[in-house]
């Protein structure tokens, strides 16, 4: 029987004319979002200047989009989306280190360097000692990890988005492991940071009494063979913005110490293991 459309049986009209030949997982999603959407709209009794306006906000997100900006991936981080994805596809156990979101600054092809190294290269900010071990959950040291680090500068931003003004590759490297698991490397005590604001996104959030800043942070990106990748921060325990990230993206096990050190080679240093998680338990 033709299943006509109404408001009490929208969601069910709509769904009625998915194909019989339709992928099964796309007939899975495509359902759910489309009861889920029709639910919100009746739920809120959503009026057409507000659906109108709604239309004019995803419109000007996608005309911001480029190479270098990613509007859309700025409004799930700032929903809280991008951070719940990332933890339905990386549950672990609680003496795994947990993942974080990603984000827009990381670029491939940093330079491998030598450990122990100091990966920034414009002389600014208050160096930081960064050391510790990559484990597995047996707490036994994992050779031949690969640590991939990026963070932004002094300034709070990072060097793509201040190219001709910062080095290449500033605040960037990749470390390998050796046998001891250990890892050493020198950059800055990273500073807290608004991500874009100056769009939809940023707009969005003044309108909801929200600020755009981003606790300080350090970037880690860890591989290793059999092992699953880990993508996370750590943070720096006494920023102001830990509670009120604006991507959500702060956990408690990822805040870090950043401790003073009077006559070290750097006046901060930060240690952290990091636990790795076997391929074979996300199997």
């Amino acid at each position: 029987m033709t299943q006509f459309f109404s408001e009490a049986a929208s969601a069910e009209a709509v769904n009625a004319r998915i194909g019989e030949n339709a992928d099964e997982r796309l007939r899975e999603v495509m359902s759910a979002l489309v009861r889920h959407l029709h639910a919100f709209a009746k739920e809120v009794q959503l009026t057409q200047p507000e659906w109108e306006t709604a239309i004019d906000f995803l419109t000007t997100a996608g005309q911001l989009c480029s190479a270098e900006r990613q509007e859309f991936i700025l409004l799930s981080d700032t929903l809280g989306f991008s951070m719940l994805v990332d933890a339905i596809n990386n549950r672990r156990p609680r003496a795994a280190t947990e993942n974080t979101v990603f984000g827009p600054f990381h670029v491939a092809g940093a330079p491998e360097r030598e450990m122990g190294a100091c990966i920034t290269a414009d002389g600014r900010g208050e160096p930081c000692l960064f050391e510790g071990r990559v484990l597995d959950l047996e707490g036994r040291p994992v050779e031949g990890a690969r640590i991939d680090v990026w963070s932004d500068n002094a300034d709070g931003y990072y060097d793509v988005q201040q190219p001709g003004v910062q080095p290449k590759w500033n605040n960037r490297g990749v470390f390998t492991t050796g046998a001891d698991g250990a890892y050493r490397f020198v950059g800055i005590k990273p500073v807290s940071y608004p991500i874009p604001h100056d769009g939809p996104v940023g707009k969005m959030l003044a309108s909801l009494g929200r600020h755009p800043y981003r606790p300080a942070h350090m970037h880690f990106l860890i591989t290793a063979p059999g092992f699953q990748k880990v993508v996370t921060h750590t943070f720096v325990g006494d920023d102001p913005y830990l509670q009120s990230d604006a991507v959500f993206g702060v956990k408690a096990s990822l805040v870090a110490p950043y401790e003073r050190i009077a006559d070290g080679v750097t006046p901060w240093r930060s240690t952290f293991d990091f636990v790795l998680m076997p391929l074979a338990l996300n199997a």
